[in-house]
């Protein structure tokens, strides 16, 4: 069973759930709104999506996870940002609300984006009203970060806790919107879990073995350590456990096209054996809290 808000998010799972395990892809979304109004060209702008990581992940659902996905781009408003996150010189207006700006707005990729990856470029011709960004969002990012919050909670009710895993891609290399110096490779994953605060060292640890032992490069923090919704929902001392997945595009996709390459096939049958093999960890780490 599948439950969709149309343009903005689904939820996949939650009928089949048998423990307390979920995935969210909140970049991947490819539903461009019509009154986006950006004066980008379209196929450049693609860059900023985590495109196909939704489907890579849909195995989680058969390991008893539940899989949340957005469909609006992160370049339009991002889910994986605090609703606060923006340079009030980049709106135009007053907007209702404070507004406290992280260097991901001052690289351009806040709340709402104003650069174009991965030069760099303006997103727009001129600023965003007030009233676009509250409208954004209201209507997109609340409704996603409200839902897989709500999904996190209910698994803490039924279980007594909940892991979460929140699933990403990144560019083979740094570009120019990037913390990195511009051309910087990346390893094939990056794990991040805000310097072991964000979720119990032993899902990490999971992660970082399994995908070693199948030979890819893996960093843990660097140059990703979780953004807004491992901050907001990693709290290990009451039993919430987020951590962040980065994967090296290069591994699944040609990143001008968008096209999946020839290790798309064996990279989703990769993340079905590690939403299995987490599914182990939570079932023991599960056992674990009871027997105390």
């Amino acid at each position: 069973m599948t439950e969709t808000v149309p343009g903005v998010l689904s939820v996949h799972g939650t009928a089949t759930q048998t423990l307390p395990l979920v995935f969210d892809s909140p970049h991947s979304g490819t539903e461009y709104p019509a009154d986006f109004d950006h004066a980008a060209d379209p196929q450049t702008l693609r860059h900023a999506e985590d495109t196909h990581v939704a489907d890579l992940w849909a195995g989680a659902v058969d390991a008893g996870a539940v899989l949340l996905e957005a469909h609006f781009p992160r370049s339009y408003v991002d889910a994986n940002r605090a609703p606060d996150d923006m340079d009030p010189d980049q709106i135009d207006g007053t907007y209702p609300g404070t507004l406290n700006p992280t260097v991901k707005s001052q690289l351009g990729i806040g709340l709402c984006w104003t650069r174009v990856p991965p030069a760099g470029g303006p997103l727009y011709t001129r600023r965003l009203t007030a009233d676009e960004v509250a409208s954004r969002v209201r209507r997109y990012h609340h409704p996603y970060q409200s839902r897989l919050r709500a999904v996190l909670d209910d698994s803490h009710a039924r279980w007594g806790a909940v892991w979460h895993v929140n699933c990403h891609s990144m560019q083979e290399v740094a570009s120019a919107m990037s913390t990195q110096d511009r051309g910087t490779p990346r390893p094939d994953f990056v794990l991040g879990d805000r310097d072991g605060t964000a979720c119990e060292p032993g899902l990490t640890e999971a992660v970082r073995l399994f995908l070693s032992a199948r030979g890819y490069s893996v960093a843990v923090n660097d140059p990703y350590k979780g953004m807004e919704l491992i901050r907001a929902n990693g709290d290990p001392a009451r039993g919430r456990h987020s951590m962040q997945i980065e994967v090296n595009r290069k591994l699944y996709m040609d990143e001008t096209t968008r096209d999946p390459n020839a290790g798309y096939g064996a990279l989703k049958t990769c993340f079905t054996a590690l939403a299995l093999h987490l599914s182990g960890h939570v079932s023991n780490q599960l056992r674990r809290i009871t027997a105390e």
